[in-house]
């Protein structure tokens, strides 16, 4: 087996995912444990628990981390580089533990197109995985969309983050579906794009592009009221709802007034999927990088670069 180099870690709040890798960024193992959330006072022991698993000398490992790791509930907090942000800057930015031998990355501030403090911490990683996984990406005007809890709305301009636009899409989803009777059946199986009930909720939205979200939610209840759709189907039509109405505001407020008729999206399969058919219905073409591998590309981009700057102050 080839030999270890680094650690890359996505530490974020509910999960951690640690990634022994070789000189190349080869993951060469992985372990999990427990989120930013669930860590307080103890992501040293956590940390250096994990990291036993492979090698008795784990304490001389570097390692890159990054998100919630980073934030005020975290290990240590990093600091927000402000927007427009190109790569370097990131990486520059890091946060230090151990003497350095432990890097954080930054995490990314803006001012949005509602005039809001704006703010992403763990994406940005994401997205220099994908800049160095695509280096089409880096030329020109860009738009990426990461899906998850908070969606974010990315527009790069050669490669440097020019601003973004956060959306509790997926956030908003989960407290729907547990906590209100819009969606009686609580059951949440694993949607598909190609689910009937999916793809009624974004046509819906296609079909009154002028109507607020406000005013279709209790459609959820109401069609399930009348048989249109059985309980077990109400979650996916709000799904469709929810990313349509996602889509169709990110695609106004930073894609209409540009030349961009392309998105790329940067997240799990099953995630990216689902915005694809919506991205799909509004004539945008689509391409996706897997989340994990796009965060392991970025940690490993941000070592690269210390590691060089290192060498550049060596000598």
């Amino acid at each position: 087996m080839a030999s270890a180099n680094f650690v890359a870690g996505d530490w974020g709040t509910t999960h951690l995912r640690l990634f022994l890798c070789d000189e190349n960024a080869e993951v060469l193992d992985s372990v999990s444990g427990p989120g930013a959330a669930d860590s307080g006072g103890r992501f040293a022991a956590i940390f250096d628990a994990l990291l036993a698993k492979w090698t008795a000398d784990h304490a001389d490992l570097p390692a890159v981390l990054c998100g919630m790791v980073g934030s005020s509930i975290g290990w240590i907090q990093a600091p927000y580089v402000p927007c427009p942000a190109r790569p370097e800057q990131i990486a520059t930015a890091c946060a230090t533990l151990r003497e350095g031998r432990i890097r954080i990355v930054p995490g990314l501030s803006c001012r949005n197109r509602f005039d809001a403090p704006d703010f992403m911490r763990g994406e940005e990683t994401q997205i220099l995985g994908a800049l160095a996984l695509r280096p089409a990406l880096r030329q020109g005007r860009q738009l990426l969309c990461l899906p998850g809890t908070h969606t974010k709305w990315v527009m790069l301009e050669d490669g440097a983050v020019h601003e973004f636009l956060t959306s509790p899409t997926g956030e908003l989803f989960t407290l729907l579906c547990e906590r209100s009777v819009l969606v009686r059946e609580r059951s949440r199986a694993a949607d598909t794009a190609t689910t009937a009930a999916f793809q009624l909720g974004l046509a819906q939205v296609g079909r009154f592009p002028q109507g607020q979200l406000l005013h279709r939610l209790f459609e959820c209840r109401g069609r399930s009221l009348d048989g249109e759709l059985a309980p077990h189907e109400v979650p996916s039509f709000l799904s469709g709802l929810l990313i349509a109405n996602d889509i169709a505001g990110a695609l106004d407020m930073l894609a209409n007034s540009t030349v961009v008729r392309a998105v790329h999206l940067i997240g799990s399969p099953q995630l990216t999927e689902l915005y694809a058919a919506g991205l799909g219905l509004q004539h945008y073409q689509t391409s996706s990088t897997d989340g994990s591998a796009a965060a392991v590309a970025g940690l490993a981009q941000v070592r690269r670069q210390l590691t060089q700057e290192s060498v550049t102050h060596a000598t």
